[in-house]
This record gives C-alpha cells, structure tokens and sequence, in this order.
C-alpha cells in the first residue's frame, strides 16, 4: 500500500505544473459560441420566423408547424456549421439530473445514400420512452409512451458535436415527469399573481420575472486517491475515515490563493462555461480544505436553473480532464464544512424594477415592503413544504452543521427591515416609508482608505432565507440538487400568498378604504402573523430549536417524514390552485423521493458493509495476528516482570483491536438483517421509514469502532486513503 500511495503522490506532484492555455480572446468575444442565441437566430432564421419566435420566448404565443419547420432549418444549418452531427431532446428527469438521446441528422435519400434532415416536427416533439426514469407509478411498464417537448424560452446549444435543445418531458396522459414542467408553471404563476399586485403600484407593469443566481459549491480530490475509495466511488461520500489532524480549523483554505492544479481546472471550466452561455463570474478557495465555489450573474429562473444543470455535467467532465474527481455530495467528509447551493433569488418587473429592493419614494418602499411581507407570509405558511423541498438522504448530512442552516425554515432580515416591519405592524405605518440608503464607515486612523459602503443588512450564515439586501438567499438547497424542486415551490408559494393578499386588499377596498392605508392595514396583520417564521439570532443553538417548537415551526427531522408536507391537503390544495401540480403528479412525487431515498440508504448500507468485512476487518485481523505473534516471541524470551513490562500495550491493543472487531462484525450483521427487514416492505413511504430509522442508524455505530481502528492499525497496512491525503491537494 505504501509504494501505491507514494506513486499516486508522484503522479500528482508530476500533473503540478499542468496548465490550459488560456483563449487569446476575450471572453465577450466567444461567450455563448456554442449557443443558439439571438445574435445566430438572427442570422439563421428568415426575419418572419425569427419574429415568431421572439414573440412565443417572450409572450408565448404559440409556434405554428410551418414557423416550426423555418426554425429547425435554420437551427440545424447553424449547429451543422458549428461541426453538429446529432441532436437530442435535452430533458430533466425526476432523477435529479438530465437526460439525452442522440440522433444523426440523416435520412436515406433513396438512392443508398444519406441526406441531413431536421423538421419541426422533431424540434417540437419526440417520443424519447425513458421508460426507465421514475414516475412514481403514473407509467407502467406496459404503458410507457413519454413525449419530450421543446421549450422554446431556454436557447439550444452544442456539446461535443450534438446539438442540445431543452425540453420538458411528460407522460403520455399529460402528467409532468420532469422538473422543468412544473418550474415553468409556477413561474407563469407568479407573474401573473405578482403583476396584479404591481399594477396598484404602476400600472404600466405587464410581467413579473424570477430570477436565480446560484452559487455552486464542489470538493475537487485527486482522481487515483478517489479510485481508491469504494465509498467515494459508488457513494460519494466517505462512510468511514477519522479526521485529519488539520482540516479547517485554522480556516487558512477559505479564499485563499487558489493552487495551481486547481487553477488550470478552474480556467478550463469557465472557458468551457463561457462558450455554452453560462455566465459564470466568482471563484474562490471555499472554507473546507480541497472545497471551492462558483457563482454565476443573475439570469431569469428557468434558463439559471438550466445552466446550473449544465455545469454540473461540465464540472464532472473538465475535472477528469485534469486527473480530478468533482464531489457535488453535500457532506463527502465528516467534521468539515458540507457543500451547498445557495439559491440567490429575487422577483423583477418588465419595467426594470426590483421588487424586493428598497426604493428611493415613499411609494416605491410600500411596493417592497409589501412584496417582502408577502414573502415572509408565504414562508410562513409553507416552511414544511419548503424544508421538503430541499431535504434528501444526502443534504440530511450538511443541513444544521459546520456552517450549514439548520433543518428548520426562518427568515432572517436584519437591524433596519426588522425595525420597520415592527413600526408597520404596532403603529400602522402611516408615516411615509424611508430606508437608509448605504451609509458610510470612515477606518479611524487609516486617512489613505476610502470610506466604505455599509449594506442596510447584514448576513446571517445560519439563516436558511436570509434578506441580503435586494434578495433573498435559500441557503438550505444542496449542493446537488436540481434547483427546480426549491424554486417551484417557493414561486409557487409567494404566487399563492399574493393572490390571497390581493382578495383580502380587494375586500378593504371595497368597504372605502384608501389604497395606502388598506395596504399598511394588512400589512401590519401579516407581520404579526407570520412572526413565528421570523429569526435574526443563531439557528445552531439548541434554544432556537425549543424556540421554534413553541412557534410551531416544522421540526421534523427524518427525512422519510419531512416528505409527507408534499401530499399535506392544503399544500396539495395550493398546487392544483396555482396550476403547477395536480394530486395525481404530487403523488408521484412523493413516491419517487420515499424510493430513491431507500436506495440510497440501500447503497450507502452495502457499501459498508462490504468494506467493513472485505477491506477492514481482514486487514485489522493481520495486524492483530502480529501482534500476537510479537507476544508469543516476547514470552518466549522473557519471563516475570520483563515480560509483563513488555507485554503490557501490545497487549492493551490487542485487546482494543479484539473490542472494535467484534463491534463492527455484531453491528454490520445487524445492518444486513435491518435491511432484509426492511426490502420485505412494500409500500414506499414504509420502507424508507424503515431504512430511515433501522438502517441509516446503524451506519454512525459502525463508522466510529472502524475510525478508532484506523488509529490503531499499522498505517502501511491500512487499506483505504485517509483523510489527510484525500483533503489536501499537492
């Protein structure tokens, strides 16, 4: 194991000085190169089409088969001149991640050869099966027609020689099977719920857009060591490894500079990111040694959540490009920082306002305060279901630890919106509403500094929504997660709350009340109703925890359970009200999350208890052997005292050895008899309980007998990388 470990550590020093030559352009100068944008639909589309088009991506008019047809010519000379052999319907299946199947653009031409072809009909729609892909029981086997349908709002693009065009994907009676389907939906929902509420403010408001700006944190480890992990291979995470004896504490990695290897993989991703339209902006050392992050600009939520999905295939192919493994598990190592995916999001107007930023009038702060009220009301309302949102068998790991929110939904606001939002609620806010704007901080002494802009808010790190100053950040989203299931449901969520607050101004204004102090009236209602969900202090601490128990707060904690807030009645209610989803597709939903729960668990459960019996225990075995052996030679050539005195801690160790073993034979025999128990269950929500609560169990017990052998074990002997090789790139 020795030479194997030196080896992998020569490998990598030698791949040190690996570096991609940087593109002598600009990046404005081949940004989006591979893109069918506006600037190539302009050039390849006849100037009708290219109209149609602009008014279906922009006010949905839909696509006659004739415009259809121009579309796919013109988006098939393009892709062909970029060196595009193939096309796919590009879709997002319920497994979290997506989906393709290539097809040449050719036809016979009857004449034995083969012509290019690529009609609007195969543009608009293809029937991919995918029978494969959970449904959560809306296909059966022998009915397993799905449609992939084209989504004319998110741009085509080309990777290697296909040409990419993004698609919804739905059954063949209609049911969403995707994520896109219902992200859509509730983005139509929300403009059209937060336009009405715009237009008592401007009338000349005709669309509300979400917008999304993610922030995408990953663990880059050497890909000979990751090869060496079984666990890390099949699980992404390391179910065994005591921590190294530096990790993060000294927090000397965060934002610190960035190591040369990492710096060439970093360039190369944003070359490849920039060429595919990703808008990719920050990169930066992340706290956890070996961890780091990329953030995007803003963009509008369906084609951000787009690119994201985007990125994390590119994250997975560059990294191998430079002998890395991308780890997007949310927790891959025990004792440090988990990776997230903060979810940046805020609601703007076609007239180029930003509906949760301050203003400079009165009237422009009564509009924020009003959407941002609303906001907190909708989180209120539906904190279980957004904490359903987020929660799987892996962000249970990072959710609540080492700078991770907590598990339980609050919003934070900070000193200056929290003191207006109390002036609102006790004394009706009839005086007009002023936000300081950026105040300045002179540095006492430093006469050469600039004076700086103070924010009118702070951050809250253990805030899972926190107001951070013209958004809100739903910091709980993991890292890899597809970011359509949180944003489906708070848009929908904030629509639903915004329809309610227009039905209950509209009553006030019907009684004769004006419009100013009918809007303060009910705000001041809501602010005193939806306070439970309101926490500026720190959610690590256990008294939040009993806190937000007494205010009625979501506090579930298995994971299995938390999923029940997708078929709770007023939420299944508020989907179907909104259009976004019907029972029958929440249903599925619920299924498919209980499933793919359990097979996780499943996984994680026979992947350690393989390496407990096929790589630990045999190799501990080996070394409790010598060191038996060593007592025999030593009572063999001493006697008495001597004996004793030399004996003493190989002894102490055998029988710690001995201890730990027979723990971790006992536990992992338990482990596999919990799981047969539970794979005789059949109904899903059933079995990933039981997984839940008698298998995931049992995986801590046993983790901790096999790290205390790690320190007790020969470290030549020892079969797996430790941690002190996996977190530190040389």
């Amino acid at each position: 194991m020795s030479m194997l470990r030196f080896k992998m550590v020569e490998e990598a020093i030698q791949r040190k000085a690996l570096e991609v030559p940087a593109p002598k352009e600009r990046p404005s100068e081949f940004f989006g190169k591979y893109v069918f944008d506006d600037e190539k639909m302009r050039k390849y589309l006849p100037n009708q089409t290219y109209q149609a088009l602009r008014h279906t991506m922009l006010d949905g008019t839909p696509l006659q088969r004739s415009v259809a047809d121009s579309i796919a010519a013109g988006m098939k000379q393009w892709a062909m001149d970029m060196g595009a052999t193939h096309y796919t319907h590009w879709f997002q299946p319920l497994t979290g991640g997506t989906a393709e199947k290539h097809d040449a653009f050719v036809e016979k031409d009857g004449r034995g050869g083969v012509l290019e072809e690529f009609s609007g009909k195969l543009l608009i729609q293809q029937e991919p099966d995918a029978s494969s892909f959970p449904s959560g029981g809306i296909r059966n086997t022998f009915e397993a027609r799905g449609y992939s349908a084209w989504d004319p709002t998110s741009p085509a693009f080309i990777v290697d020689t296909t040409l990419c065009i993004p698609t919804i994907f739905i059954a063949y009676t209609g049911e969403a099977l995707d994520y896109k389907v219902p992200l859509l939906r509730s983005l139509e929902a929300v403009d059209r719920a937060a336009t009405e509420v715009c237009r008592y403010f401007d009338p000349k408001v005709s669309r509300v857009f979400s917008y999304l700006g993610w922030e995408q944190e990953y663990f880059l480890v050497d890909e000979s060591l990751w090869a060496a992990r079984p666990d890390l291979m099949l699980t992404g995470r390391t179910l065994m490894g005591h921590e190294s004896a530096k990790n993060q504490q000294l927090e000397d990695h965060y934002f610190g500079a960035i190591p040369t290897r990492v710096m060439a993989f970093m360039k190369d991703l944003e070359y490849e990111c920039w060429k595919l339209g990703i808008p990719v902006k920050t990169r930066h050392n992340e706290v956890a040694p070996n961890q780091f992050e990329l953030a995007p600009i803003f963009e509008e939520t369906n084609l951000a959540n787009d690119h994201n999905l985007l990125l994390m295939s590119i994250l997975k192919k560059v990294s191998r490009r430079h002998s890395f493994r991308v780890l997007l598990h949310e927790k891959p190592f025990k004792g440090i920082n988990g990776s997230g995916k903060h979810n940046n999001w805020s609601l703007g107007t076609d007239t180029g306002v930003n509906l949760l930023s301050p203003g400079k009038t009165p009237k422009d702060n009564l509009q924020f305060v009003t959407f941002l009220v609303n906001v907190m009301m909708a989180v209120y309302k539906r904190n279980g279901l957004l904490k359903a949102s987020i929660s799987s068998a892996t962000n249970a790991h990072r959710l609540g630890a080492n700078e991770a929110p907590p598990a339980i939904i609050s919003v934070f606001l900070g000193s200056q919106i929290s003191a207006v939002l109390e002036k609102i609620e006790h004394s009706g806010g009839n005086d007009p509403l002023i936000f300081d704007d950026k105040c300045g901080l002179k540095m006492e002494g430093l006469t050469h500094i600039p004076e700086l802009l103070i924010d009118n808010t702070d951050r809250n790190r253990t805030s899972p929504f926190a107001f951070t100053g013209n958004r809100f950040e739903f910091r709980a989203v993991g890292s890899s997660e597809n970011c359509a299931g949180a944003m489906t449901v708070l848009n929908t969520a904030v629509a639903d709350q915004l329809r309610d607050f227009k039905a209950d101004l509209e009553a006030r204004l019907a009684e004769g009340a004006e419009l100013e102090t009918a809007v303060f009236g009910l705000l001041g209602e809501y602010i005193r109703t939806c306070k439970a969900i309101h926490f500026d202090g720190n959610g690590y601490t256990d008294q939040w925890k009993e806190e937000a128990r007494r205010r009625g707060l979501d506090c579930v904690n298995s994971v299995p359970e938390i999923f029940d807030q997708y078929l709770e009645a007023s939420n299944v209610k508020m989907f179907a009200r909104m259009g976004v989803l019907n029972e029958k597709e929440l249903h599925a939903r619920a299924e498919v999350k209980w499933e793919t729960y359990t097979k996780k668990i499943q996984i994680e459960a026979r992947v350690l208890g393989d390496l407990a019996l096929n790589h630990v225990l045999p190799v501990a075995s080996r070394y409790e052997s010598l060191l038996l052996d060593k007592l025999f030679k030593i009572k063999s050539l001493f006697s008495g005292e001597v004996n004793e005195r030399l004996s003493a801690q190989d002894m102490a160790l055998v029988e710690k050895l001995s201890e730990h073993m027979s723990e971790i034979r006992t536990l992992t025999s338990r482990l596999v008899e919990a799981r047969k128990q539970a794979n005789r269950i059949a109904e899903e929500r059933s079995k990933a309980i039981a997984y839940h609560d008698t298998v995931a169990a049992l995986f801590e017990p046993i983790r901790y007998h096999i790290d205390k052998l790690e320190m007790i074990v020969d470290n030549e002997m020892w079969p797996l990388p430790k941690y002190r090789e996996l977190l530190f790139i040389r």
